[in-house]
């Protein structure tokens, strides 16, 4: 018994960090695919190298910066909707113990136990711990293991930026002539890493998560590659 009891916070705890992983290989996509975007598309412009890297550049810190905010507010508000949610059941348990006994002992039944048994898990889950009891089972959630804002927005920006360094370097250290050809190959393949990553994260099928990355990925840098080389040469 003790046993089973202790494999469960485990296993919680391999889910979540399954989902950070699984944020992060998406964070990092984010980062190959429009950074490749960018650094291309100028390329097809211009080969001079200092526009290239100056728009590069800016792409990836902007983008990195962009993720972090993004993944900021988006945590925080969801830490903020989880702690109202923790007060009103505080505030529910000490005003209405009885009702919260008895809704207690309802989900409970519901999830197939027998009305005793029901009523006898639900009192002495109270006892040791009211307020996780009703957390768990009412909300999933775990008040000792809300997500941090900051650290949810670092690993985004990490992410995002391990991924946008391949495109910046296939850009910058290659001759000239093999500038978009060394791009497209490096970012087709980490899109396949990427996908086959994905794919094993969330038990889907390999072949249809990398077709869908290299696919839509080998679009976008053919669609900024020949937007470039529209505009230089209407520049021109």
């Amino acid at each position: 018994m003790s046993t089973t009891m202790h494999a469960e916070p485990q296993g919680a705890g391999l889910g979540q960090r399954l989902n950070w992983l699984r944020a992060g290989v998406l964070g990092a996509n984010d980062g190959i695919v429009s950074v490749a975007a960018v650094a291309v598309g100028v390329a097809g412009a211009t080969t001079d190298l200092g526009p290239i890297i100056t728009a590069s550049s800016a792409a990836l810190v902007g983008g990195a910066i962009s993720m972090a905010l993004g993944e900021y507010v988006s945590v925080s508000s969801q830490r903020d909707t989880e702690r109202a949610l923790i007060e009103k059941e505080k505030r529910e348990l000490a005003e209405m113990p009885e009702q919260e006994l008895a809704e207690l002992t309802e989900l409970y039944r519901e999830k197939g136990l027998s009305e005793e048994t029901a009523r006898k898990v639900a009192e002495e889950l109270t006892a040791h711990d009211a307020l996780g009891a009703h957390l768990d089972i009412e909300l999933g959630i775990d008040p000792d293991e809300l997500t941090s804002p900051w650290q949810a927005a670092l690993s985004s920006a990490i992410a995002f930026t391990l991924g946008a360094l391949l495109p910046f370097l296939a850009i910058l250290l290659p001759p000239a002539e093999w500038r978009v050809p060394t791009t497209f190959a490096a970012v087709l393949v980490a899109l396949a890493l990427t996908g086959t990553i994905s794919a094993r994260l969330g038990g889907a099928g390999k072949r249809r998560a990398v077709t869908r990355l290299v696919v839509g990925g080998a679009l976008a840098l053919a669609a900024t590659w020949a937007l470039g080389l529209l505009l230089g040469t209407s520049v021109v």
